[in-house]
C-alpha cells in the first residue's frame, strides 16, 4: 500500500482529526514513588542540513534520566545555563499548580535555579518546553518525557521520534521565532538530524511516539508502504484507528502515538515525509532489517491502552458556555497578553466552580490559522451541531481562519491556569490569558 501522489493543503492539515474513537478501561492506582529530576538549559550543537557545519543552539537537556511512572511524586530542579531568562513549561500534565507558569512559576534568570514538586497523574507523553515568554530571543527547545503506565503496552521497540524546525538569517545562524523571516526556507530535522533510519524487524510491533516540536507549523507525517494505527493523542489514550493515508497531523506541540507493524519483506525501505503545505520534505526512512523476522506471523491487532481516569461523560447542558475570540486583535481581545506583561492579577478570561464543565467557543477572525493550548485540562472537541464531542482528548488544536470550534473540558483541578495563543506563523507573537477554577 503506496501513498506516492497523496498532498497535504494548509486547511487539509487543520481537519486532519475527523473521524477518531476512544474507549476507555477504567482508571487504575499506580504506586507512588518519589523521584527527582534535573532539567538543564544549556547551548549544543546541530546540523540543520546534510553536510553543513552544526551551528549553536539552546538545548533542554535530562541530566539524570529516570524511569518516570505514573503516580510518582516528582521533584524538579531547573538550572538556566544560557545567557538570558529561561522559563520552564510542562505541556500535558493537569492538575499539577505547582508547576504553572507565569502564575507559580516565574522567568529563570541566567545561572539561576527552580525547585519545585508535582504528580505525574496520567501516563503518556509530556513535553518540557522552554517557548513560553522566549519571542525574538532564541527559538527555544523541548523535551520529550515518557512516562510508562504500570502495565506497559508490550511492543518490540518504543521510540520517540521528535521534528523540528529551524530557519537560518544571513549569518548563518537559526532566527528566532515571533520576528519577521520573510521568505527564509524552513529546514526541518527528526531527532535533531536532517534525516534518519528508523529500523524495523519483519513481524515486530513497534510504537513510534510522534511529536511536532516545530515553533509554529502545523504539519503531517506520511509514512509509505504500512498500516499506521493511532493509539494515542495529546498525551492521552485512544482506540486503536488506522490513520488515513498512513498520515499523522500534528499541532505545534501536539503528539501522537503510533503503532506500526513491520509487514514489509525483509531489507525493504519505506519513506517518511514531511508535509506542511508547501513542497513535501523527506525526513528519512523505516528500514526493515535483512535479519529474520521476529516472530512467525504479524502480532494480532493490539487493545486500547489503559484510560487515565478522564470523566466519561461531560454534562453539556449545565456547562458554563464562554466565547473566546482569536485571532485579529479586537476591542474584545484586549486582555490577551505578551508573557512578559502577563500577571495573575489580570484577571481570568472565565471562572467555574470545580466539578462543571466548561464549553469554549474558540472564534477565529484573523486571517491565519490560530493554535491554541489549554493549560491545566484536557478537552474534548465538540460536534459542529454542539450535540456530543469527537471521542478523543486533545490539549492542543488548530482553528482555520474565520472558523469557531467548540471544546469542552470538566473543570476538575482548582486553580490559575493559563491558556495560549498564536497564528500558525513564523513571526506571531505568542500570547496568553488565564482561567480560574475555584
Amino acid at each position: 500500500m503506496t501513498h506516492a501522489s497523496f498532498s497535504v493543503s494548509r486547511r487539509t492539515l487543520l481537519a486532519g482529526f475527523g473521524g477518531l474513537t476512544l474507549a476507555g478501561t477504567g482508571p487504575r492506582r499506580a504506586a507512588a514513588a518519589r523521584k527527582s529530576m534535573t532539567l538543564r538549559a544549556a547551548s549544543e550543537p546541530i546540523v540543520l542540513r546534510t553536510g553543513a557545519e552544526p551551528v549553536s543552539r539552546p538545548a533542554l537537556l535530562w541530566t539524570d534520566k529516570a524511569p518516570l511512572q505514573r503516580g510518582d511524586e516528582l521533584t524538579v530542579r531547573f538550572e538556566n545555563g544560557l545567557q538570558h531568562p529561561a522559563l520552564l513549561t510542562f505541556r500535558g500534565l493537569d492538575g499539577s499548580a505547582a508547576a504553572e507558569p507565569l502564575v507559580t512559576r516565574r522567568p529563570v534568570p541566567p545561572g539561576g535555579t527552580d525547585d519545585f514538586t508535582l504528580t505525574l497523574r496520567s501516563a503518556g507523553m509530556l513535553l518540557a518546553d522552554l517557548r513560553l515568554g522566549a519571542d525574538g530571543a532564541a527559538p527555544m527547545p523541548i523535551l520529550p518525557l515518557v512516562v510508562q503506565d504500570d502495565t506497559p503496552l508490550q511492543v518490540d521497540r518504543d521510540e520517540v521520534v521528535l521534528i523540528e524546525d529551524a530557519r537560518l538569517g544571513p549569518d548563518g545562524q537559526p532566527l528566532a521565532p515571533g520576528v519577521e523571516a520573510g521568505d527564509v526556507p524552513w529546514l526541518y530535522t527528526i531527532n535533531g538530524k536532517p534525516s534518519t533510519d528508523i529500523a524495523l524487524r519483519a513481524n515486530g510491533r513497534f510504537r513510534l511516539r510522534f511529536i511536532n516540536g516545530c515553533q509554529r507549523n502545523v504539519i503531517a507525517v506520511r509514512i509509505d508502504d504500512h498500516e499506521v494505527r493511532v493509539i494515542g493523542l495529546d498525551g492521552q489514550p485512544a482506540e486503536p484507528f488506522l490513520a488515513r493515508g498512513g498520515t499523522l497531523v500534528l499541532t505545534p506541540g501536539g503528539r501522537v502515538d503510533a503503532l506500526l507493524d513491520a509487514t514489509r519483506p525483509p531489507g525493504s525501505s519505506s519513506a517518511i515525509t514531511l508535509l506542511d503545505g508547501g513542497k513535501p520534505v523527506p525526513l528519512g526512512r523505516l528500514v526493515t532489517s535483512p535479519e529474520p523476522p521476529l516472530r512467525p506471523a504479524a502480532p494480532p491487532p493490539p487493545a486500547a491502552l489503559p484510560d487515565n481516569g478522564l470523566p466519561a461523560q461531560l454534562p453539556l447542558g449545565s456547562a458554563l458556555r464562554v466565547e473566546l475570540p482569536l485571532g485579529a486583535l479586537t476591542p474584545g481581545q484586549l486582555d490577551w497578553f505578551a508573557p512578559d506583561k502577563f500577571t495573575p492579577a489580570s484577571g481570568p478570561a472565565f471562572q467555574a466552580k470545580r466539578g462543571r464543565t466548561v464549553v469554549l467557543a474558540l472564534v477565529n477572525r484573523g486571517t491565519q490559522p490560530v493554535v491554541f493550548h489549554l493549560h491545566g485540562h484536557h478537552f474534548r472537541l465538540l460536534d459542529r451541531l454542539d450535540d456530543g464531542w469527537k471521542p478523543f482528548w486533545l490539549d492542543t488544536l488548530a482553528i482555520d481562519a474565520g472558523q469557531t470550534q467548540r471544546i469542552a473540558f470538566a473543570a476538575e483541578h482548582p486553580g490559575l491556569w493559563l491558556i495560549e495563543a498564536f497564528a500558525a506563523k513564523w513571526s506571531a507573537p505568542r500570547l496568553v490569558r488565564s482561567y480560574l477554577v475555584s
